[in-house]
């Protein structure tokens, strides 16, 4: 099981490679709205903003998201980790419910370009 540290790193990095798209995907990645990501085995939320082509984690709490943000993930820490890592498809993980994702319908069609 991924640990809270393992998790926020995985963040860092989905946050770096963010940063590094370009065309289309870019687009998605420049979206500034809040967003939460709770970790369901570890019952911890990730809170913060996507803004500037990046992920920027402003608080982490126990259990789930306190509040309703604009893009919202819930997912297993192991999960995370293998998404970032390359090692799990998201349409997969989303197709098995592994893996939910909340979000307008416009910016889930921006989003579809970088995950």
């Amino acid at each position: 099981m991924a640990t809270i540290e393992e998790c926020r790193t995985a963040l860092g990095k989905l946050s770096d490679t963010m940063q590094g798209t370009e065309g289309d995907a870019r687009a998605a990645a420049a979206l500034d709205r809040s967003v939460s990501c709770h970790i369901t085995d570890l019952d911890v939320t990730f809170v913060g903003r996507m803004t500037g082509g990046r992920i920027e984690v402003d608080e982490t709490h126990p259990g789930p998201p306190r509040e309703k943000a604009q893009i919202g993930l819930a997912l297993a820490g192991d999960d995370l980790v293998a998404l970032v890592d390359g090692e799990l498809n998201f349409a997969t993980a989303w197709g098995k419910g592994r893996v939910k994702l909340e979000a307008t319908l416009l910016d889930l069609f921006r989003l579809r370009k970088l995950l």
